[in-house]
């Protein structure tokens, strides 16, 4: 997965409470598990007009324009900001993939379900929570500031506005090490490659008879 260490993005904000899973990423697309071209379908009952289906174009579908991150000052947006609670419903994998995949590097909200926080660290997507204030004063100046952004800094775990004001945040020690070193699952175990391939060998020798 990609590195994070420090990323400054353009921020939208997502007035809404208790976003499940299935709003993030609807159930009829969960038949792949190829991790690839869930994006456009991301919050898709909220983004268009009509119902989307696996696997067709959503190129030319009607667009609700009052969702936000269908807003023209909101394109190209990587930070969400979000309310209480985000995440929350049925355990998919495929959510974060949705919001990576369309472009979105940071989610900002003061507390997120925990199968969703730790699926979306896995995943490289981080999830930020601050006090239910602070997160109020971003809304506040997001959407009185066109072209607001935020810089994010993993290693100093840090968040800083336009005018400097800075926040920090925790993260636990071990998903703060995999993300500023772009490491998935698959990755951590790669790095002891050399053990597993020292010990295969080994089992072969003392018990030939199982290869």
């Amino acid at each position: 997965m990609e590195k994070f260490v420090r990323k400054e993005g353009l921020v939208a904000p997502l007035d809404r409470a208790n976003v499940d899973t299935d709003a993030i990423i609807p159930k009829q697309f969960l038949k792949s598990i190829k991790r690839t071209g869930f994006g456009p379908n991301l919050f898709d009952e909220w983004r268009y007009l009509d119902r989307g289906e696996p696997d067709a174009d959503s190129t030319g579908r009607p667009l609700n324009k009052d969702f936000v991150l269908n807003r023209s000052r909101f394109i190209g947006a990587t930070v969400l900001l979000a309310r209480e609670n985000f995440g929350c419903g049925s355990s998919r994998e495929h959510a974060p993939w949705a919001l990576l995949q369309f472009g979105i590097q940071t989610i900002i909200a003061p507390s997120f379900a925990d199968i969703f926080y730790n699926n979306s660290l896995k995943n490289g997507l981080l999830l930020i929570k601050l006090d239910a204030k602070i997160v109020e004063q971003l809304f506040r100046e997001t959407e009185a500031n066109e072209g607001y952004r935020l810089a994010i800094d993993l290693e100093q775990q840090s968040v800083t506005t336009p005018t400097g004001e800075t926040f920090k945040f925790d993260i636990d020690p071990h998903r703060k090490h995999c993300m500023l070193n772009g490491l998935d699952d698959i990755g951590l175990t790669l790095g002891h490659a050399d053990e597993i391939r020292a010990f295969e060998a080994k089992h072969k020798t003392a018990q030939p008879w199982l290869f």
